[in-house]
């Protein structure tokens, strides 16, 4: 998958670094092994973490400060990220979907970065490029139906939308039937060294809980 870097996130994030992670993969409707790693990284922040300090966990404060530059309130349309560690901290159990979205939450979780997992028969050419959301851009969030994504970082193939931080589009979801994964990851705090860990991790965790090789990841920016 060729992934282009816009003009107008260059302009407001130049720093910016993304990898993209594809691999082969078998998923299944629920892995206890795994939710034994993500029940222990959340009691583990739940020590050291609170709803205030997580805000400043670089993934996470450049991902804020991001959407303020593209004119969006962070603290009204979350990062995905944000909002999955918050959920930890509050004691709240985190959605159940099947082992690829449950491992994809908990690379995220570990990173702070906003990941986009995908299922890449399912996009529109071989092309995405990351943009800014538009005024009355149509696109419906995973489970949130029409979202307004007008100054958001977006992900677009060649039908439009497919991935914003806040939420993935239904039209390319992954789901217990899906064979090829596409994973993005969105290093707005620009560390091309710990997005490349977040990179690694992922294939590790396909490994474990995927009947995969791991797959592959290029970085772009």
């Amino acid at each position: 998958m060729n992934v282009i870097v816009s003009q107008e996130i260059e302009h407001v994030c130049p720093e910016f670094v993304g990898a993209c992670v594809e691999a082969d993969v078998v998923n299944t409707p629920y892995n206890s092994e795994l939710w034994q790693e993500i029940e222990s990284l959340g009691n583990r922040y739940r020590q050291e973490l609170t709803t205030e300090s997580l805000k400043e966990m670089t993934s996470i404060a450049a991902t804020r400060r991001i959407y303020k530059a593209c004119g969006k309130d962070p603290s009204r349309y979350r990062p995905a990220s944000e909002a999955l560690i918050r959920r930890v901290l509050q004691g709240k159990e985190l959605y159940q979907r099947d082992t690829l979205v449950d491992l994809v939450n908990l690379a995220s979780i570990a990173f702070g970065y906003s990941i986009g997992g995908f299922d890449a028969d399912k996009f529109v050419g071989d092309t995405l490029t990351l943009g800014i959301g538009r005024e009355d851009e149509p696109y419906e969030g995973i489970g949130r139906g029409m979202i307004n994504i007008h100054g958001l970082p977006v992900y677009r193939d060649a039908e439009g939308g497919v991935g914003t931080p806040t939420s993935d589009h239904e039209r390319t979801k992954m789901n217990i039937d899906t064979r090829h994964l596409v994973v993005l990851i969105n290093g707005y705090d620009g560390n091309e060294q710990r997005v490349r860990e977040n990179a690694e991790y992922i294939q590790s965790l396909l490994r474990k809980y995927c009947q995969s090789d791991g797959g592959s990841y290029h970085i772009y920016k």
